[in-house]
Parts: C-alpha cells; sequence; structure tokens
C-alpha cells in the first residue's frame, strides 16, 4: 500500500508526462538483411497517424507523433496543410521534425561532411526547409541525426569535417525561429564504421554549444558502447542545460530498438531518477522532449507501441517514489546500502494500481493493451491492408 504522499506522486508524475510516438514505428521496416511484413502496418502518413491516434486514445499520454520529412512528407512544405487536417482528425498533432539526409545516393560519402560543397549545400537546403515545415505545423523540435563518417583510416579528413559541420549546424541554428530548438543526436557507430562525424555526447554538445543557445544535445538510449552509464551522461547535460530530447528503446548489443525495458529496465529507471532528482534539487521543469523510436519487425507494430508507453509510464513513475530527501541524506553521510536501497525500494514498488486508478480518473482504460485487442481496431485494419502489404511477399522453394 501507498501512502498520501506516494499516490500523489504517482499521480503527479503522470499529469506531466508526455511521451512521442514516431511515424516510422508504425511502418514496415526491417533490417539490413530485409524486411518481415506485417498485414497490419501503416502504408502512408494517414494510416500512421491513425495508428497514432489509436495508441494515444488508450494511454492517454502520446499527443505527437514525429514525422520524417522524406518519409512523411515528400513534397516537402505542400503536403503540411494534409498534416494539419490529420492531426485534427485523429487528435495527434505532428511533434519533431526529422531531416533526412542519409538515404539518397548523393549522401554515400556524408552530408554536412561531404567533401563535395554542392552536396553540403543540399544537405542544407533540405535542413532548412525542414525548419519551414515545423514552423508551418507548430512543431517546436528539429531533431538532426546524421549518417556521416568513414569506413577505412585516411579516406576523410576528420578535422575538415568538424569544421564544415560546425559550419552547417551555425547555418541551421540562424534558419530557427523563436522558440524553435534544434537537437543534435550523436552515435558511435553505423553505417560508418571507422569514424562517425558525431560519435559521442561529447561531440553533440560541442557542436550544439557552437550552433548556438537553440541547440540542445538528443541522447537515444541505444547510441552508446555496451556498459557505458548512460545516467551520468544525463546528469551532465542536466547540469549544462543542454539536455534537450530522448529516443527510448533497448538494446542487447548495438541500435538494436528492441521494446523499452526489455533488456534493462533499470536502466531506464536510473535515467529518469536522475531527471527528477534534478528537478527536486533545482525547482525546475526539465525541459526534455521524450520519444520513443522503436521500429518493430516481429512484434504488432500498435500493440508493441502500447506496451512500450505503459513501460515508460511504470518506470517513470517509480522513478518519482524515490524518496529524494532520505537520498541526500544518505549520500550526503556515504550510507551506501541505504542510498542504493532508496533506488532499489522505488524501482521495486508495484505502481499499477495506481496508474489503472489514474487512468479510469481520466476516463482511460485501466489496461490499455487489452482494451485494444477488445476494440476490434487490428482486425479492421488488417482486413483493409493486409492484402497491399502481403502483394510483396515472396516465397523461396
Amino acid at each position: 500500500m501507498f501512502t498520501t504522499k506516494q499516490t500523489d506522486a504517482i499521480w503527479n508524475a503522470l499529469n506531466g508526462f508526455h511521451i512521442e510516438l514516431p511515424s516510422w514505428g508504425f511502418a514496415n521496416t526491417g533490417t539490413r538483411f530485409g524486411k518481415f511484413l506485417q498485414p497490419a502496418a501503416a502504408a502512408s502518413i494517414e494510416e500512421k497517424f491513425r495508428d497514432a491516434g489509436e495508441v494515444h486514445r488508450w494511454t492517454g499520454v502520446c499527443p505527437t507523433i514525429a514525422l520524417h520529412v522524406l518519409w512523411d512528407l515528400p513534397r516537402g512544405l505542400a503536403d503540411a496543410a494534409g498534416v494539419e487536417e490529420l492531426a485534427a482528425k485523429n487528435g495527434v498533432r505532428a511533434g519533431s521534425i526529422n531531416p533526412n539526409v542519409f538515404q539518397d545516393q548523393a549522401y554515400k560519402h556524408g552530408s554536412f561532411g561531404n567533401p563535395d560543397p554542392g552536396i553540403r549545400q543540399e544537405a542544407l537546403t533540405h535542413v532548412l526547409s525542414s525548419i519551414e515545415i515545423a514552423q508551418r505545423l507548430g512543431s517546436r523540435d528539429l531533431s538532426l541525426w546524421f549518417a556521416d563518417g568513414s569506413n577505412y583510416p585516411g579516406t576523410q579528413n576528420v578535422r575538415q569535417r568538424k569544421k564544415w559541420f560546425e559550419d552547417g549546424l551555425r547555418a541551421v541554428h540562424a534558419g530557427l525561429a523563436k522558440g524553435q530548438r534544434m537537437l543534435v543526436e550523436y552515435k558511435p557507430f553505423e553505417p560508418a564504421f571507422y569514424h562517425t562525424d558525431i560519435a559521442d555526447w561529447g561531440m553533440a554538445l560541442l557542436f550544439a554549444q557552437a550552433a548556438g543557445p537553440q541547440a540542445k544535445v538528443l541522447v537515444d538510449t541505444g547510441h552508446h558502447y555496451q556498459a557505458q552509464n548512460i545516467e551520468q551522461i544525463v546528469a551532465w547535460l542536466l547540469d549544462l542545460n543542454m539536455l534537450g530530447g530522448f529516443h527510448f528503446n533497448d538494446r542487447r548489443y548495438a541500435d538494436d530498438d528492441l521494446t523499452i525495458g526489455s533488456i534493462d529496465p533499470y536502466q531506464v529507471f536510473r535515467i529518469f531518477h536522475e531527471i527528477l532528482h534534478y528537478e527536486w534539487e533545482t525547482g525546475k521543469r526539465a525541459d526534455i522532449a521524450y520519444m520513443i523510436d522503436q521500429s518493430h519487425n516481429l512484434k504488432g507494430k500498435i500493440e508493441a507501441m502500447i506496451q512500450t508507453v505503459s513501460t515508460a509510464m511504470e518506470l517513470y513513475t517509480k522513478a518519482a517514489l524515490v524518496d529524494r530527501e532520505k537520498l541526500a541524506r544518505r549520500q550526503e553521510k556515504c550510507e551506501l546500502v541505504d542510498a542504493e536501497m532508496c533506488l532499489k525500494d522505488a524501482f521495486s514498488s508495484d505502481v499499477r494500481p495506481v496508474i489503472r486508478e489514474w487512468s479510469v480518473s481520466k476516463g482511460l482504460p485501466p489496461d490499455p493493451l487489452d482494451a485494444f485487442r477488445q476494440s476490434g481496431y487490428l482486425e479492421r485494419i488488417t482486413a483493409e491492408r493486409s492484402a497491399r502489404n502481403m502483394a510483396s511477399v515472396t516465397s523461396y522453394a
């Protein structure tokens, strides 16, 4: 049983918790080896908005959907009006805008770091047009991930590429409107395996600081080497007021995009704890955009997304249960066992009954996954989409 204070902490945490859905998480995706198609997968931005609206309908904490410009708005600004109509129809609005400077053939040797000035300009033009889309849709955050790097020693001038990136990111920052942010993401490897131009949080931090005050760092939980202490990175970026966003997933080895909490739920809990502890110590709300970045190749896409959101809610509210005054005293006296138990006790708490109470109070179902399964939505979209989705399946004797 929770005390009134603990119950209030869970309710307050849930009242302020939002996590963004990725449009690409509802579409057929795969690995470098190929795709395993799903009959109910979304194939258009209209279907992605419908599916995202369904997740928000049952969970109540996913009011926005991240959009990838080339995948969702191939005509750029000309597609924005249609997005506004979809947002109004499905009850979820456009969230972060994600430029794409990695899939076109021109970017074989990079985008902002490409030795060809014409290609660098092409990439910059695309990102600046993405800012215009964000402004039209009322989206605050521009999410920047670059595949730039090299595969072999000596094939690229690393320092020169750094300078080109600084120039490009400053130009992007100059195009931001008041109130907009650019979030700089990092990744240590893949698709480049010798070096990537933004390989870790320190590089992303330096690039963001060089770009200007509206630039922050974006952390993806899968974009780290094994055993790296992500919550320490979070603590440092919070202290520097440079943590702008999170892409949540889980991984076994590298950037696996597994369901959040499926491998290491305690890590996600520790990340949320550092954020909430910062807010408790400073009295300031951490302005962080939470987003799911998962592409489910085997799990049913909508079910996996509801499962993910529910898990995120549980881990966030567990972190809200940490007795921070008690923890501060234990830390000050170096009472190691007791300090650690402040986290372990909170993590071990079963918050699901209180989450169910909160959900019912908001007119939401106590079990969102079961409510979705009972709704018949999956059966309807499977009937609508399966013939189209499975038409390209090839069988081999």
